[in-house]
């Protein structure tokens, strides 16, 4: 095995690209599970909008007219699973693993006549200055937008959670939404509101995958990454900072496993691309050994449904 030919700066940089797509779907899926739902069809989501994302950029011949159509078909997916669970009251769990096999069906579907063309290219920001800082310049500034645009929503997100009238009623629902609708807040309307961002926010991720990171429509493309948004959201304690270290974490795993093949790593790549994923479980059942640690900040209404009395 070569180490020699690992580029340290390029696995660094290359590690923001890939940890990019699940800490969007994540932070969208944050939201959700704040309000007190809990959304497992993250995955159907985010396939849904990497197929969306790439037909309209393929007819478009612009790719951010895709991903604007992908947010828009994330959001249509979860507008389903939100008047299936707050209107008509059906088991949140059930209905997101039914959500995540009819996306991956749907787009299966809709993907067929798209295999193997080339979606329109995204360019990357250069901006001169800091492009041309030494190491950071390759690292930290050349970037596509949706890099920084992931960032930004961490900071936002962090903001709108703790700082902002409107973050603190979403969290009042989410921890007792009996007591919210007490108080006068509709509770319906604003976990809906909640379920359309996440839904949003998971097809821009899928739409990632499909546009920067592997510019091209295979089927099943998503490849778990949902699921992985889903276990990370447990594993940030539901904050948005930890959110980002552990995408940040994931994305490097899964950078590390490919330079470790192209540097000849006797080891087969099937062990190689299962370390993301066993790490991702390694670390739940470490969050999991501690109840307390595992149930810190987490929403105390999650996963149950409301029903107005009054």
């Amino acid at each position: 095995m070569d180490l020699s030919s690992i580029d340290p700066i390029s696995l660094i940089a290359s590690l923001m690209i890939a940890a990019t797509p699940i800490l969007l779907a994540g932070l969208g899926e944050l939201v959700v599970e704040k309000s007190g739902v809990l959304n497992l069809g993250v995955e159907g989501m985010m396939i849904i909008g990497a197929i969306a994302g790439f037909a309209m950029a393929v007819e478009t011949e612009n790719p951010y007219l895709g991903m604007l159509a992908a947010m828009g078909a994330g959001a249509v997916l979860a507008l389903l699973f939100g008047i299936l669970t707050q209107y008509l009251l059906s088991n949140q769990v059930a209905t997101g693993l039914a959500l995540t096999l009819f996306g991956l069906g749907l787009a299966a579907l809709l993907g067929h006549s798209y295999t193997g063309l080339k979606p329109p290219a995204v360019a990357k920001l250069d901006i001169a200055f800091l492009t041309d800082i030494p190491v950071l310049g390759r690292i930290l500034f050349n970037h596509d937008a949706v890099v920084y645009f992931s960032i930004f929503m961490v900071v936002a997100l962090w903001w709108f959670l703790n700082r902002s009238r409107a973050g603190l009623v979403l969290r009042a629902v989410g921890e007792s939404h009996d007591a919210a609708h007490s108080l006068g807040y509709n509770v319906v309307m604003i976990r809906m509101g909640a379920i359309l961002f996440g839904g949003a926010m998971a097809g821009l991720g899928g739409a990632y995958f499909s546009l920067i990171r592997v510019p091209q429509w295979t089927e099943g493309m998503t490849a778990g990454a949902g699921w992985i948004a889903l276990a990370l959201v447990v594993f940030a304690s539901w904050k948005p900072g930890r959110l980002l270290i552990g995408a940040y974490l994931f994305g490097g795993i899964s950078v590390l496993e490919i330079n470790l093949q192209i540097a000849g790593a006797g080891i087969s790549p099937a062990y190689l691309k299962m370390t993301p994923y066993l790490v991702t479980i390694i670390v739940l059942v470490i969050m999991s050994s501690d109840r307390r640690r595992a149930s810190l900040n987490a929403p105390a209404s999650l996963g149950r449904s409301f029903h107005a009395s009054h």
